[in-house]
């Protein structure tokens, strides 16, 4: 079981300018209260409201300054105190002798020029351009662009998020804000393009978490023990991830049983996790013959008998590991599978011994990316004194195999542009020319 999550649609929801009370109700309230404290966000959430405050009150505000002679800064329906600030932070908000019009294409122009630096409240693998998009105009200064958004506006007020402006062909799609699922799809869509992987918005119910919670607390001693062949080492961190962090600080240890025909992730694992970690390195006698079931089984049965880990949280989706559990009937085990690898068998047979299993595929993988983006630029830099004369695209499509990381075209190109095509040149403390990753 899995449900969706907020990492996405909480800055769009809080740029988009919804009312603070209405985003608590169901967006991450921890995630909102950093993006209050972010000038960037700010920058964004008041100037849409703004715009959109404007284009609804269009012709009262106008009338305002022609019989009134007031501005912004002196007319109720605008919001003083966020004008202010505004102003503090460098941005002229309040012009003489403006009218609305011109007020419209100002705050137009001031959220174009500054929407990018709010890209990296998303993650790397949402692409940014849908985002800006619902923020940025385009051709806004040329004639008659802005009269033909706010006649589409206010046609179709209630097909916009809670009424707030953005740049969109209005249509009835409910509430597109409601989770990042809801709202991915929708920008998506728009685009002609969709997510292939969906654990980029979902995550493991709460059920699933407070059973490995449980699990953790009634144990004595307790080790994550995986067979690196059989599991996925970026899976294995969206889990670690996406668990309390004071639970898994309960974990004695991580041991990695690996050889050499695994991916390069889990070579990187333990600088972004807290629980120590051993990589048991085990060499094959024969290039066809693996010994990783093997040496992971008497590691086991040292760690139950001399060091005392009562408990094991198991990550394989290989079936051979019942013969490990069934050869420690007074240890204790959690399962965790890969959903594509693992048998409806061995899950039967799992309960019939009333060991609790589950699949690591559940876990959200949307807010894990800088692990990948490390692996990633890490065997990139491996590579950099061979690369003058390959392929780039040939070069992009290595990196991904070799660190068994599965992408999308569109995810791979964001990596392409951002990384690849900004390779500079460096002379180094030797005088000889050596590539540079721009990070």
């Amino acid at each position: 079981m899995t449900v969706d999550t907020w990492e996405v649609v909480t800055p769009a929801a809080f740029m988009i300018g919804v009312k603070e009370e209405v985003i608590n109700e169901y967006l991450d309230s921890e995630m909102l209260a950093r993006l209050k404290e972010n000038k960037d966000a700010c920058t964004i959430r008041y100037l849409n409201k703004l715009r959109t405050t404007m284009f609804l009150k269009f012709k009262k505000t106008d009338d305002e300054m022609r019989f009134n002679l007031r501005n912004i800064n002196s007319i109720e329906w605008y919001d003083h105190d966020e004008i202010r600030k505004l102003e503090k932070w460098g941005y002229q908000i309040i012009k003489a002798n403006t009218r609305s019009e011109q007020y419209q294409l100002e705050f137009t122009k001031l959220i174009t020029e500054n929407i990018d630096k709010c890209r990296d409240l998303f993650p790397e693998w949402v692409n940014w351009e849908y985002i800006k998009e619902l923020f940025a105009i385009p051709h806004y200064n040329k004639k008659g662009v802005m009269k033909k958004e706010f006649d589409k506006f206010m046609a179709n007020l209630n097909y916009y998020p809670f009424q707030m402006y953005i740049y969109w062909e209005p249509k009835e799609s409910g509430n597109i804000l409601f989770s990042d699922k809801k709202f991915l799809t929708t920008v998506y869509e728009m685009h002609d393009d969709y997510i292939a992987d969906k654990s980029r918005y979902r995550d493991a119910h709460e059920d699933t978490k407070v059973s490995i919670y449980n699990f953790i607390e009634d144990s004595d001693k307790i080790a994550i023990v995986v067979d690196c062949e059989n599991s996925d080492a970026y899976k294995l961190y969206n889990v670690l991830k996406n668990l309390d962090a004071d639970m898994l600080s309960k974990i004695s240890k991580v041991v990695l049983y690996d050889d050499y025909h695994t991916g390069t992730g889990w070579d990187h694992l333990e600088k972004f996790i807290r629980i120590p970690v051993e990589h048991e390195e085990v060499e094959r006698v024969t290039d066809q013959k693996s010994l990783v079931d093997i040496k992971m089984t008497a590691g086991v049965c040292r760690d139950f008998y001399r060091d005392g880990i009562t408990s094991f949280i198991l990550l394989s989706s290989d079936s051979d590991y019942w013969g490990l559990i069934s050869s420690l009937p007074d240890a204790d085990f959690l399962v965790m599978y890969e959903d594509t690898k693992c048998g409806a068998a061995i899950k039967e047979a799992l309960a019939a011994r009333e060991i609790y299993y589950c699949s690591i595929d559940d876990f959200c993988s949307g807010n894990t990316e800088e692990f990948k983006r490390f692996v990633l630029l890490s065997a990139l830099e491996e590579r950099l004194p061979g690369i003058i004369g390959m392929d780039s695209q040939e070069l992009l499509e290595q990196l991904y195999t070799q660190t068994r990381i599965y992408a999308s075209e569109s995810e791979k190109q964001i990596f392409y542009k951002r990384y690849i095509k900004t390779l500079k040149l460096k002379i180094d403390s030797d005088g000889k020319f050596i590539a540079v990753i721009d990070r």
